[in-house]
């Protein structure tokens, strides 16, 4: 446990800085956030200071490059994206380079009030070079959360609100390539609403960043069960695929398995119908016109458009009959027999038909080669996951905690000079003005983040950068410890991580002030 001087109270109470709040807390209690306790008189931070170090168990050799640390079926390694373990392939995970001890800002203390420098300043030396470390667990009241849903579903009108128990925390944005995009969060949801959407919102941000489930549901959409690195649940089903592409670019992919075994084929696809014969892959082919006619708008040969509304049928569109999309056959062109072949693009729905002697499709059964090629569209989906990106701007006071000129840390990080990471996690910055930074949640330690009652999130930021570069911009040098500093005055504790901050086995070390 961090401890902290504080105002001492006659009554027993003792007061919290760490946030706005001001908490007057008991002996022997927390104060609102959960995050700071009362003990015998003294502030201490309940969550162990944390830092990260990589295993020295042999079996931690084999990284995966996907974040999946156990296969999806019991041996099947090939399914969890793990590669082998020779040198070319192999990457060590570290942030630096090499496996050298890293410290968060996890379980650090924040640098409110504004004036201090942050709480821990940590220097270490690798190949020969001199590191800092700059680790503060910052208040973010300008933050939020984007969600990537793997889904062909329609969740929902772009711009709708996204609600949780009730109260706006966010709107569905546009839609992505086999995805469902939520950006959730945000200052004029944590600040410029009522008491109750602020609370809520600060709640469903917690819960989603420290990779915990939320159910939400959109005005004229679904209702969602969200989790990072889960399957999304749409209106009570979970999905299980994510799709291999558009109805075009399917079409293009199996074209070959399908020209000598079926006169036609349409790939259903709420944006992007595929028709076969008239594909330019179908035509490089030498498949002949068809007859077919699709109702919908046509772009390019093969590539219809609007062929029916969103919803949670074939291919995203509300449809649960595939005929429905179809107009009568050209007589000129069709036939009697003519065989024809309708596909989702992720394989889990799909029907077959013949044309009778009046070209009216009738339904029969799939011969064993096309039933292959269904089967390898849904092959070649990936599992349906949702991602969730903790996004936050990195303001002048937090930056007041690393340098007494903040301006001089926004500059060193546009000019790569100092490396910017949350929890352990390679962090996205944004250009433009300011540190806006974006992690993928998955990758941090469980329970990274906390939340002061404000309301606003606390997330974990490290700035790493070397020594030299830190003096130059005017960083707080009378305030750096050493690791070996740290390792001497705190009590360890190991325990071994459930998720990886970064691909490969890791292991967790909190690090905690002894009571004395």
């Amino acid at each position: 446990m961090v401890r902290f001087a504080v105002e001492q109270e006659e009554n027993g109470k003792i007061r919290c800085d760490a946030c706005p709040v001001l908490c007057y807390i008991k002996d022997g209690r927390t104060g609102a956030c959960d995050r700071y306790a009362n003990d015998g008189g003294e502030l201490v931070r309940v969550d162990p200071f944390t830092i990260l170090q990589r295993a020295d168990d042999p079996a931690a050799q084999a990284v995966p490059f996907l974040l999946n640390e156990q296969p999806s079926t019991p041996g099947d390694a090939e399914s969890a994206g793990i590669m082998d373990d020779s040198a070319e392939h192999r990457w060590d995970g570290d942030i630096l380079g090499g496996n050298r001890t890293f410290v968060t800002a996890i379980g650090s203390g924040t640098t409110y009030p504004d004036y201090k420098p942050a709480p821990f300043i940590v220097s270490q030396q690798y190949d020969d070079v001199d590191m800092v470390t700059v680790v503060t667990e910052g208040i973010f009241s300008y933050c939020g959360a984007k969600i990537k849903i793997d889904t062909d579903r329609h969740i929902g009108p772009e711009q709708a609100t996204v609600r949780v128990d009730g109260e706006a925390v966010g709107h569905v944005t546009t839609g992505e390539y086999g995805s469902q995009m939520l950006s959730l969060g945000g200052v004029n949801h944590l600040t410029g609403g009522s008491k109750k959407e602020g609370r809520i919102t600060c709640q469903a941000l917690l819960q989603l960043c420290n990779c915990e489930a939320v159910d939400m549901s959109i005005d004229g959409g679904a209702e969602l069960t969200v989790q990072a690195d889960a399957a999304p649940i749409v209106n009570g089903v979970r999905e299980e695929l994510m799709r291999v592409g558009c109805g075009s670019a399917t079409i293009g992919m199996f074209a070959r398995q399908w020209a000598p075994r079926v006169d036609e084929v349409v790939v259903v696809d709420d944006h992007i119908t595929g028709v076969l014969s008239e594909h330019q892959a179908g035509k490089l082919l030498g498949m002949s016109p068809t007859g077919v006619r699709i109702k919908g708008r046509r772009s390019t040969p093969g590539r219809y458009f609007q062929v029916a509304e969103p919803g949670s049928g074939w291919g995203g569109t509300d449809i649960s009959d595939p005929l429905s999309i179809l107009d009568d056959f050209k007589a000129n062109l069709a036939w009697p027999g003519m065989r024809l072949l309708m596909v989702s693009t992720t394989g889990e729905q799909w029907a077959y038909f013949e044309l009778d002697n009046d070209l009216q499709p009738a339904e029969a059964q799939l011969p064993p080669e096309l039933r292959l090629s269904v089967e390898r569209i849904a092959e070649n989906c990936e599992p349906s996951l949702c991602s969730v990106l903790f996004m936050g701007g990195a303001g002048g006071s937090l930056r007041a905690g690393v340098t007494e000129n903040p301006v001089g840390l926004t500059r060193s990080v546009r000019q790569a000079l100092t490396h910017v990471s949350c929890g352990g996690a390679p962090a996205y910055v944004w250009p433009g003005g300011g540190i806006t930074v974006m992690a993928d949640v998955a990758r941090m330690p469980r329970n990274a983040f906390g939340y002061v009652p404000t309301p606003a999130l606390v997330a974990p930021i490290e700035f790493t950068l070397r020594r030299c570069d830190y003096e130059r911009l005017g960083g707080h040098m009378d305030h750096i410890q050493s690791l070996q500093d740290i390792a001497g005055k705190v009590e360890r504790r190991e325990t071994v991580r459930e998720t990886p901050a970064w691909p490969g086995n890791t292991r967790q070390f909190a690090w905690r002030y002894p009571q004395d």
